[in-house]
């Protein structure tokens, strides 16, 4: 049996890893990291545009290794969409498997973490405030012109928890 897959997107500095970390420890379950994190922390660099399609299908490859583990949802830190969004915004085009990908988005719920907490320096992977609102405005494009259904999550984490707890209700567990 699987379980529904939560995406939770949003541009960098939006509470992503902090909210999948709650939702997980409120509902007993286990949630994917995001692995561009990991990326830029071993290789001590941002990815290059021919990174990104490997960082999508590495995300994917924990996706399905933690789907055994999880215990009524699973929370994924992030996507294929998201890396093809940073893709359009940083090198104006999308790799053609990439796009697959992304294109291939499906999840039972989709989360967008909106870019109303304050923006927080994080090394290597954290451009500026300015970025930040960038990519937000590419993601809700997207999602818009791929027909993606997403609920915007806004406020304190409390909030956010409070507002996914209300629509993670729709599902019988």
């Amino acid at each position: 049996m699987t379980v529904p897959r939560i995406a939770i997107l949003g541009a960098e500095s939006t509470g992503k890893s902090t909210l999948a970390t709650a939702l997980a420890n409120r509902y007993g379950t286990v949630w994917v990291r995001e692995y561009l994190r990991e990326f830029v922390e071993l290789n001590a660099r941002v990815p290059f545009e021919h990174d990104q399609l490997a960082i999508a299908q590495t995300q994917l490859e924990r996706e399905d290794a933690a789907e055994p583990l999880a215990r009524d949802f699973l929370f994924c830190d992030t996507t294929p969409l998201m890396t093809a969004v940073y893709s359009g915004v940083y090198w104006g085009r999308v790799d053609p498997r990439l796009e697959a990908l992304a294109l291939d988005h499906d999840y039972a719920l989709t989360l967008v973490a909106a870019p109303d907490l304050p923006w927080v320096a994080d090394g290597l992977q954290r451009e500026s405030a300015e970025v930040r609102l960038v990519v937000h405005q590419a993601l809700i494009g997207r999602l818009e012109r791929q027909g993606v259904d997403y609920a915007l999550l806004t406020g304190d984490l409390e909030q956010r928890v409070a507002r996914t707890a209300a629509l993670l209700g729709q599902f019988n567990h």
